[in-house]
């Protein structure tokens, strides 16, 4: 009675926020290298509770919102986080949906989400529609920046966990990746699951040459982007002509619906990213055309949020458990969960998603 009661509440503001993060060391993949992550955190208040979403993405992300998004979410009815969603898209006609649109878009409508559980006082996973308890995880990381003692202790690491799957970057300069695959193959010893992400450095032949080597000489089951991921004849390619067990991935790029409607019959897991696709309400319509076509949902990066919102999809595959991810949201967010057994199991004890900004900590990394 108390939640049915609290629900019949108006989205009063949104307040936005922007933290860059120097990464522990220099870091690259195959066609970029950066040295800091910046994560635009929005906060939706109404009925005396707090909302929060994120998004990794520029800190002009923050002025969409604010300029463009701010006015369409507010007086809305916080129970229906669903309802507003179009109408955030609507707004962004002119500016563009597909980018840095729709990342304003995710952690808006994240924020929504998390704000109507806090009223009603339930983990966000259950007012979401749960089909598990909880998301199998791969440490991903092995950044073509690091030094082979590195990338071993880094990977193996996670096998050490009780994380059964890891991913590493390659493609910088392929002629050192033999030797690199070599030492994780050694780190993680033959039973644990090895992907590889070319972050789309290759050229269709180039990626099927390397894919029949990953396969037959390091036993590696997962090759991401091994072609840009708006190349969808070579991904139809590489899908079509991939070794036996070696499955093709794509989706982290895919911002609106057709995105992800353009990749069916590229990949064989299709993936999704919460703070990209339009949020938890972008996530749902992704998994739902998914399904249709028979495909898999794997999760991109931001675990905290994604633990949630993944356990919502129900041809889940697993979440992607990224370092740089991992530590940004341990150093702003009170709450953050721990992997047991290779899983995250959200926290049902704590109302949304369970996070609190370590508001104090936070400051000194305001952009």
């Amino acid at each position: 009675m108390i939640a049915v009661y609290r629900l019949g509440v108006e989205v009063e503001s949104l307040a936005v926020s922007a933290y860059t993060i120097p990464t522990d060391e220099p870091e690259s993949d195959g066609t970029l290298e950066w040295d800091s992550t910046t994560i635009v955190v929005v906060e939706a208040q109404g009925g005396g509770e707090t909302g929060l979403g994120y998004t990794y993405g520029p800190k002009a992300v923050g002025a969409v919102v604010e300029e463009l998004l701010a006015d369409v979410v507010r007086g809305t009815d916080a129970g229906a986080p669903a309802a507003v969603w179009p109408e955030l898209g609507a707004r962004l006609r002119n500016a563009g949906r597909p980018g840095m649109g729709f990342m304003a878009v995710a952690a808006v409508d994240t924020a929504l989400w998390d704000l109507k559980a806090r009223l009603l006082d339930l983990p966000l996973v259950d007012v979401l529609p749960r089909a598990h308890d909880e998301v199998p995880i791969y440490g991903s990381g092995g950044f073509c920046s690091y030094s082979l003692e590195r990338l071993a202790e880094q990977l193996g690491g996670w096998v050490q966990e009780g994380i059964p799957r890891v991913k590493m970057k390659l493609g910088r300069r392929p002629e050192e990746d033999p030797a690199r695959l070599d030492a994780v193959r050694e780190a993680i010893g033959p039973e644990t699951e090895l992907y590889v992400d070319a972050n789309g450095a290759f050229s269709r032949k180039q990626a099927l040459a390397w894919a029949e080597r990953y396969a037959r000489e390091w036993d590696v089951r997962w090759f991401e982007e091994p072609v840009s991921s708006a190349d969808f004849e070579g991904l139809r390619l590489l899908r079509k002509r991939a070794p036996a067990g070696l499955e093709i991935a794509a989706g982290e790029y895919a911002y609106v619906p057709a995105d992800f409607r353009n990749l069916l019959g590229c990949v064989d897991c299709l993936q999704a990213d919460v703070t990209r696709c339009g949020g938890i309400t972008g996530l749902l319509s992704a998994s739902g055309l998914a399904a249709a076509h028979g495909l898999e949902i794997s999760g991109h990066c931001a675990p905290q949020i994604s633990a949630h919102a993944l356990c919502a999809v129900a041809d889940l595959r697993h979440l992607e458990y990224f370092h740089d991810h991992v530590r940004v949201e341990r150093m702003l967010f009170d709450g953050t969960l721990e992997p047991e057994d290779g899983r995250l199991r959200p926290d049902r004890s704590r109302p949304g998603h369970g996070l609190e900004p370590k508001r104090a900590d936070a400051e000194r990394w305001a952009a």
